[in-house]
């Protein structure tokens, strides 16, 4: 009898089939990747594999065993008792998943207070020794800290070692390295390779990166709309793929070609020598740079490099403490409320999380619509033939139009927040981490888009990112930075052929591959 087997599980909500049939078996002490596009179904299967199923779902026929137990049989106070002491889930943000009210060690102990009595001296000491054990700095002062005082990095790690308060048996890791930069991801992946041969436990790696899930996972299963493309070992699905979409997600993973030389235009934005900060700490110095009409210059750095605080500073939503920036030279106000309009339509703002920047309870229409009412003074049938447009010009059927955002899926949300920059007609758009959410096949036909309008428009683009792979292929020119100072710029394929700074080639070096005994390379060279 396998440690967990499912088997013919069919996974519905209302008459919509989530999972169809699917059937995957592993045993005590092995990792299993899940990887697939958005929808495929891999956090909803991982999510059974622990017996749970979200609001609104429900198990038509199949069946889930976990060491012999049937999980779909169990009584609530059953699953409830499994959960707390069998099995573990770590989710993908850990900044959502952590209550931004309450210090880590009361979060991270919280379950052992439910289950029986422990001083507060006592939480204290199991947390600190957690910590200690995934090396986190300073861990007898570091759960003291509130989620917003630790770095993306060290909060997935303290969540990590909440998922480990009880030594589970079997941990899903769903997507827990997808917001991160290259070199933290490579250290929370160590941190969960570490754990795992430690605790000899069972583990579900979600992913949609197959460069991660090739270095992490014994054997890998390949889900598309619900339904099991291909399943077999890590080595087999990287250098044999049997099936077209296995093959299309591994070819994404090959470095492709740069992209060619930028326009010889004059420049649109120009910051000079900007230092920002926020409160008494000042993040970002002496920082320079220049983005003209038909160019893709890609801002690189860590987290809390000081990428988006540039960005927020060219938009007026951060104003610097010292320093100037132009537009068609002439300075623009620091504030985003003292410019004209007719400034704010030029520069468009993307944002990283399409869910966090479109209301909910406003259609696309609404969306679309209001951009187009303030810059261009549109009503009527010219409102209707633009928005029609707009749809058509980021590839979205016009039936998407008097949907709400919960109805669309991630791409599609990122293109309405695409097309609502476009209606304003900008010389400059600036896009922050808009596909570091999006699986493989989605962001590439993201880019694509944006690669398509920027030359079909002429627009100069500011693309901030951590993904070196996506700086490959879209970015004419690169800035890379760290702690808040530009240590290195060039073309493209300038800087990667041959980077000048160490700072550089560590993140290069860093940059996941499908290369068998890749992680274990690079574990070896920064212990």
């Amino acid at each position: 009898m396998s440690f967990l087997e499912i088997s013919d599980l069919l996974l519905k909500a209302g008459d919509k089939t989530l999972l169809s049939n699917i059937s995957v078996t592993m045993e005590k002490g092995e990792v299993l990747g899940l990887i697939g596009e958005s929808g495929a179904g891999k956090s909803t299967l991982g999510l059974a594999a622990i017996g749970f199923m979200r609001p609104g779902c429900h198990v038509a026929s199949g069946e889930v065993r976990l060491m012999g137990q049937s999980l779909l049989t169990m009584l609530q106070e059953e699953l409830r008792q499994l959960r707390q002491q069998k099995v573990a889930y770590v989710a993908q943000s850990a900044a959502a998943a952590f209550n931004p009210f309450y210090r880590l060690e009361d979060q991270v102990t919280e379950l052992r207070a439910l289950q029986k009595e422990v001083s507060k001296l006592e939480r204290r000491e199991i947390a600190r020794s957690l910590f200690e054990r995934l090396q986190l700095p300073e861990p007898e002062k570091f759960g003291r800290k509130y989620p917003h005082q630790v770095s993306g990095g060290q909060l997935q790690r303290a969540m990590i070692a909440m998922a480990l308060l009880n030594d589970p048996e079997l941990v899903v890791f769903d997507e827990p390295t997808t917001a991160l930069d290259v070199t933290t991801q490579m250290e929370v992946l160590r941190v969960i390779r570490q754990v795992i041969a430690e605790q000899q436990c069972a583990a579900i790696y979600v992913s949609h990166d197959l460069a991660v899930i090739s270095q992490i996972s014994d054997r890998i299963v390949v889900l598309r709309n619900g339904v099991v493309v291909e399943q077999a070992e890590t080595r087999k699905i990287i250098d044999n793929p049997a099936q077209d979409y296995t093959r299309a997600l591994v070819a994404h993973r090959k470095v492709g070609e740069f992209v060619g030389q930028p326009s010889e235009a004059n420049a649109v934005i120009e910051a000079r020598a900007l230092d920002l900060g926020y409160g008494a700490n000042t993040v970002v110095r002496n920082v320079d740079l220049q983005i003209a009409r038909g160019e893709i210059v890609a801002l690189v750095g860590e987290s809390g490099s000081g990428k988006t605080t540039v960005a927020r500073s060219i938009a007026g939503l951060l104003p610097p403490r010292a320093g100037e920036i132009f537009m068609n030279g002439k300075k623009l106000a620091d504030n985003v409320d003292h410019r004209t309009d007719d400034i704010r339509r030029r520069i468009q703002f993307i944002h990283q999380l399409p869910d966090v920047a479109l209301n909910p309870r406003q259609r696309v229409r609404a969306a679309l619509s209001r951009p187009l009412q303030k810059f261009l003074n549109l009503s009527g049938a010219s409102l209707q033939k633009r928005l029609d447009d707009l749809m058509d010009e980021v590839e979205l059927s016009r039936e998407l139009l008097d949907r709400y955002p919960g109805a669309l899926s991630g791409g599609q949300k990122q293109r309405v927040c695409i097309a609502r920059c476009l209606a304003a007609e900008p010389d400059i758009l600036i896009c922050d981490e808009v596909t570091s959410a999006l699986d493989a096949l989605v962001e590439d036909s993201i880019l694509k888009l944006l690669w398509r309008l920027q030359r079909q428009r002429d627009i100069g683009i500011l693309f901030i990112t951590h993904n070196l792979g996506v700086t490959r292929r879209f970015a004419h020119s690169v800035i890379i930075m760290e702690s808040g100072k530009i240590v290195e710029r060039g073309l493209t394929k300038d800087v990667f052929a041959n980077p000048g700074q160490e700072y550089t080639r560590r993140l290069l070096a860093s940059e996941p591959t499908t290369r068998q005994g890749w992680l274990d390379d690079q574990l070896a060279t920064t212990s």
